[in-house]
């Protein structure tokens, strides 16, 4: 098979975590005789310094035209640090997912039982924990009117959904529980927010539509302090793009780094597929960086993508193995050898 894959490094340890991937991916593509393409383009705060835009139109172009989108991440401390600056790379991340249609944002969270105990919560409350959270990305505050008023002493974001954007992650919510354990638990804030009380009655008038799946209702507090306490009770949850970008990242440290948990956002033109890190600048060009959660992305997309699931199977399998054999960056190595971001994926590449 040809594989046509665009190749967003974007900023920080980007592009030393995709360029393991890359090296994952290509040794999975010769061992079962694909043809990769990787076409490289700009994003983020690199793109803002080539050209002044972070999400350029020939960057858009090249997505557009790709099966597939393997991204690492974006941000720099002088946008972070500067709260007055009027090109962000951020809003680069926002354009893409508005223009390539991201509308949902697939964040699976799950455990390694080699690194069981290097999770912050105590192991019997979160043995047996695989919960994906689905994130509406397109709507919602980070794309509602926004703006400063009375010289600048009064901000508002405004928090709009229509009832289309609710049902389209809702269907895909049902869908992903019906292959699963036939849960789907809805996140919202209905007691307050009138957004959350349309999201709610859209949800219960599709549940005729798959009488096969126990759906529940939970507001995103309660469900925040569920996930500290019991994880493992979740299956498939469905929630709004601001609830979502917090709860993904409170779920992701479950299994004991950042540095681990892959995603994916389906898109209506292509989908894209990242680790949940973000940029981490402070480790730039240290190659110290994990790589497994841009590596387990790209599994994710051999499957999600191409319907390649015996690939997806092996680049899993291998990077379980590094862990219990112990090749591992910094942030897990504890008092043992820690490897360098490059030589893990030489190592995953080697055993595949």
């Amino acid at each position: 098979m040809k594989l046509n894959i665009a190749l967003l490094a974007g900023d920080g340890i980007g592009p030393e975590v995709i360029d393991q991937a890359v090296k994952v991916s290509n040794a999975v593509a010769q061992k079962f005789n694909h043809e990769i393409v990787w076409t490289s383009a700009l994003t983020g705060a690199c793109a803002i310094d080539a050209v002044g835009e972070p999400y350029p139109d020939a960057t858009h172009d090249i997505c557009m035209a790709a099966d597939a989108v393997l991204f690492g991440a974006i941000g720099h401390p002088r946008y972070d640090n500067d709260p007055k600056a009027t090109v962000r790379p951020e809003q680069g991340l926002l354009k893409m997912r508005k223009k390539l249609g991201l509308f949902a944002n697939v964040r699976p969270t799950f455990t390694f039982p080699s690194l069981i105990d290097n999770s912050p919560l105590k192991r019997e409350r979160i043995e047996g924990t695989d919960l994906i959270i689905l994130r509406e990305l397109t709507g919602g505050i980070y794309f509602g009117e926004r703006g400063r008023k009375d010289d600048g002493n009064t901000a508002f974001d405004t928090c709009t959904y229509t009832r289309e954007e609710v049902q389209r992650l809702a269907k895909l919510g049902f869908e992903m529980a019906m292959t699963r354990s036939k849960r789907l638990c809805c996140v919202d804030k209905a007691n307050v927010l009138e957004t959350s009380r349309l999201w709610r009655e859209t949800v219960q008038d599709m549940e005729k539509d798959f009488p096969e799946v126990t759906v529940s209702y939970e507001f995103v507090d309660a469900v925040a302090m569920r996930l500290v306490q019991w994880p493992n009770s979740y299956d498939v949850l469905i929630t709004e793009n601001l609830f979502g970008d917090i709860l993904t990242d409170e779920a992701s440290v479950i299994s004991g780094s950042m540095g681990l948990m892959p995603s994916a956002s389906i898109g209506v033109h292509t989908s894209l597929f990242e680790p949940i890190h973000g940029s981490y600048p402070q480790a730039a060009g240290k190659d110290i960086a994990n790589p497994l959660a841009t590596v387990l992305s790209a599994a994710m997309m051999f499957e999600d993508a191409f319907g390649l699931k015996e690939e997806a199977e092996l680049i899993r399998a291998v990077v379980n193995k590094s862990l219990a054999e112990g090749i591992v960056t910094e942030d897990l190595s504890g008092k043992n050898k820690a490897y360098k971001t490059s030589e893990v994926g030489d190592w995953l590449a080697k055993n595949i």
